[in-house]
């Protein structure tokens, strides 16, 4: 599918509320390169019109009668792999759901307000019309995962994801990972914590989502690892083992103090349209940890986390760009790339790998 399209995005809405498919339907086709071909009040005649439609992209409510959207889905993406994004109710029974959506195979979610949706109709459609943009481009597939895939390398092949002669020189301190993501990046990460053992370097993590969904994350990673995860709280330390997840709507930055590193969470204006922001703690770790941090930016769209980045790269930072093969939607590892940010471009299954063997090379001093 060519990104520079020519025609409008066909999108097909699905969703058991009236009023919610025609307030869909009317602000989305405000947009000059949308066009809604379609509404459905459930999956049954989603089918229907999927199948005569054959739209670029789907919006997918979770709860429907006579079929849920999750079952939907999951036969969606057996028989007829399509960009499906999630409109999701705003609470943690809506954030749980929507996870196991992305696991499902869906590119992308928006949280609707449980409430007045018309209220917040323009935030609403500019987000959910930017995520229709960026489905339409995602790679759509369900990479089945063996079994042994997901237990811990037992023996890292140096070599085929690091030369770790080449890597830059890093004066004395503790050593920690940095990672940011978005579109698609739950699954991705998922991957990459399934294959670290308990004795790994603290890392911070900043995934785009908003407030409840970075709780029921945390714990559902947390449910599937060998290391400990949270969502992360102000004043937190960062321990060996230990990875802490940015709450939704805040922003997250790492601190380093005499006794090791921790994490402060604060308020404050969006950057680069996200709360939290990837620059925001990739810059915060150039002063904070420097040539000691190893900074991976992973599958999501735009550009967040790429200056940072090159600024930790700048730093004598190691750092990493998930490759285009691998990512969902190929953005924000893109950029970093572009501007000369990444001291490696490498697959997703080789992230975890790489983490492991410089975190096993570093001296005694740096755990």
């Amino acid at each position: 599918m060519t990104f520079n399209r020519r025609q409008p995005i066909r999108v097909l809405i699905v969703d058991d509320s009236a009023m919610v498919r025609e307030f869909l339907r009317s602000s989305l086709n405000k947009e000059p390169d949308i066009e809604v071909v379609g509404a459905a009040a459930d999956p049954y005649f989603a089918r229907d019109k999927f199948l005569k439609l054959k739209p670029d992209v789907i919006t997918l409510d979770i709860e429907m009668p006579r079929m849920d959207g999750l079952t939907f889905l999951k036969k969606l993406m057996k028989a007829y792999p399509t960009p499906v994004v999630m409109f999701s109710s705003l609470t943690l029974e809506g954030a749980e759901a929507t996870l196991q959506a992305l696991a499902y195979g869906a590119v992308d979610f928006v949280a609707k307000p449980s409430r007045n949706v018309s209220a917040y109709q323009e935030a609403l459609i500019e987000e959910l019309a930017d995520k229709i943009r960026g489905a339409v481009k995602a790679k759509v597939r369900r990479i089945p995962v063996a079994v042994e895939q997901l237990k811990v390398p037992q023996k890292v092949e140096v070599d085929e994801v690091v030369a770790l002669t080449k890597a830059p020189p890093r004066s004395g301190g503790p050593m920690i990972v940095l990672i940011g993501a978005s579109t698609g990046g739950t699954v991705a990460l998922e991957q990459v914590l399934k294959r670290l053992p308990k004795d790994s370097p603290p890392i911070a993590i900043v995934q785009h989502m908003p407030v409840h969904f970075t709780k029921a994350f945390a714990d559902r990673l947390d449910s599937l690892v060998e290391i400990n995860v949270q969502e992360a709280k102000d004043n937190q330390p960062l321990s060996p083992g230990q990875a802490l997840i940015a709450p939704g709507g805040r922003h997250m930055l790492l601190e380093r103090g005499k006794t090791g590193y921790k994490v402060r969470v604060k308020d404050g204006p969006p950057v680069n349209r996200h709360k939290p922001s990837v620059d925001v703690l990739f810059r915060s770790g150039v002063n904070n940890a420097g040539a000691n941090a190893v900074a991976v930016i992973m599958t999501g769209m735009g550009d967040d986390g790429a200056q940072g980045l090159k600024n930790l790269h700048e730093a004598g930072a190691f750092t990493v760009a998930q490759n285009e093969e691998t990512c969902t939607v190929y953005g924000m590892p893109k950029s970093a790339v572009e501007i000369g940010a990444a001291s490696r471009v490498v697959p997703l299954g080789n992230i975890a790998p790489l983490i492991i063997g410089l975190w096993k090379d570093a001296p005694k001093g740096r755990k």
